[in-house]
């Protein structure tokens, strides 16, 4: 395998800042690999937009981040992932790996009960793409689904600590809180940003399983696999990119990975 493959970055995109979920996971699993994150902060959400809107929305996040010499591409949204993975997979000529069948997988190795629930976007939940990866697994689990498109806003916002997010976390889970759901879904990479309120609300019964963590060690199996894992001891390199908002990402991310960031610019997608 070339050294130039193998130095290259992984790509990663979101609509928003939700997808540093990924990007932490992928940084704490991979520390040698340098990373590219976009964020489509112009265009969030994507969970209420049409199948055909939510495709082209990726393919060109995607070509920007191909654009950028990467060695694979992550899609860090669930909608993304559960609507448009294959159709980017048709169109790029390089691994493109999304967040749904790492976390069903993983959905399926803790739960103890046969009960799993799933929550995510308006778009994630309709698309069935969790209900069907799982049952792909297991087709004797129970799955229950449930759309949450509040979370969102509330995790851009920052409210991680808020009264109004536990109360709306509480009348969202409250069908899930009361059935067998043992292993709970956080099936949009912006939910694991509130997973102390969605934690607390469910009890200690249910474990939260993070799409992003699940991701990251699919990427880390596929890029050894395949001989690109970076060997190279230098530093390893981060750029973020937003298409809006640069400063509102700017506050959301810092607060969330703990650091300030070093490298942000905002770009212009499809012109």
């Amino acid at each position: 395998m070339s050294e130039n493959l193998r130095e290259r970055p992984i790509g990663i995109f979101d609509s928003g800042v939700g997808g540093l979920t990924v990007f932490r996971a992928l940084e704490r699993l991979l520390p040698n690999e340098s990373l590219i994150y976009l964020g489509d902060t112009a265009r969030i959400p994507y969970g209420t937009r049409s199948i055909e809107t939510v495709q082209r929305y990726a393919l060109e996040d995607a070509a920007f981040i191909e654009s950028k010499q990467v060695k694979a591409i992550v899609i860090a949204c669930n909608t993304a992932s559960a609507l448009a993975a294959d159709f980017l997979r048709s169109r790029i000529d390089l691994p493109v790996i999304g967040v749904i069948r790492p976390g069903a997988r993983r959905a399926v190795e803790v739960t103890r009960s046969g009960c799993i629930g799933v929550i995510g976007t308006e778009a994630t939940v309709a698309s069935g793409a969790y209900q069907r990866a799982i049952h792909y697994i297991n087709s004797e689990m129970e799955v229950i689904a449930q759309a949450c498109p509040l979370f969102v806003p509330l995790a851009e916002e920052g409210w991680t600590d808020h009264a109004v997010t536990e109360m709306v976390a509480r009348e969202y889970l409250a069908r899930l809180k009361d059935s067998p759901a043992d292993a709970l879904v956080l099936g949009c990479t912006h939910y694991p940003i509130l997973r102390p309120v969605i934690e607390r609300v469910m009890g200690e019964k249910v474990v939260c399983v993070d799409s992003g963590e699940a991701v990251a060690s699919e990427v880390a199996r596929q890029i050894e696999e395949s001989g690109l894992a970076r060997e190279n001891c230098e530093p390893r390199t981060e750029h973020f990119y937003v298409t809006d908002s640069a400063a509102r990402f700017r506050r959301v991310a810092e607060l969330f990975l703990g650091r300030p960031l070093l490298s942000l610019e905002v770009v212009e997608l499809g012109a």
